[in-house]
């Protein structure tokens, strides 16, 4: 009796984890640290059951090296984008922030689930550059390019989250049911 309960709460931690994980990837869609919150989760799991040897500390090296490449990919694609639109300092550095912003006013204020906090924080990248540089005494021409790129930007590096995010996602899902 007392074995199967033991394998009833099992599976029902584990379904929890999953669902966990799958919030993560929203999470991130959201510019919230979802990929963080599934390795935490994932980790603590496997320390759980660590000794059922459940999930590796090669699975959980693995969600760590992907959690990092989600956070640089996320960053460095609005830097990117921004330095070959030749994007001033401030303009970078503005960028980031307005994207914060942004995402935090977009979820609020468009009525469009998950994606108004993408749009706005998409919106929110785009118009603190163009501030950035017109503060930086950019010509016009040379605002707008700024704030289409950061836009970009933040677009390009949410979705390239995102899909780490999900890989991360199958990744723990696979290595806690196989």
């Amino acid at each position: 009796m007392m074995a199967a309960m033991h394998s009833i709460l099992a599976i029902l931690v584990l379904i929890l984890v999953i669902f966990l994980n799958l919030a993560g990837v929203f999470m991130v869609l959201l510019q919230l640290p979802g990929t963080w919150l599934m390795l935490l989760v994932t980790g603590t799991w496997a320390w759980w059951y660590w000794d059922e040897q459940a999930i590796g500390i090669w699975t959980l090296a693995a969600l760590l090296g992907l959690a990092i490449l989600g956070e640089i990919v996320e960053t460095f694609a609005g830097v990117v984008t921004s330095k070959k639109a030749r994007s001033s300092k401030r303009s970078i550095a503005l960028g980031i922030v307005g994207g914060i912003a942004g995402a935090i006013f977009g979820t609020g204020f468009i009525p469009v689930p998950l994606f108004g906090t993408l749009i706005g924080a998409c919106i929110g990248a785009g118009i603190a550059a163009m501030l950035g540089d017109h503060w930086a005494g950019r010509t016009w021409d040379e605002v707008k390019v700024a704030g289409k790129a950061a836009a970009h930007g933040r677009l390009w590096g949410t979705l390239g989250k995102i899909v780490i995010a999900a890989i991360m996602w199958i990744v723990a899902t696979c290595a806690m049911i196989f």
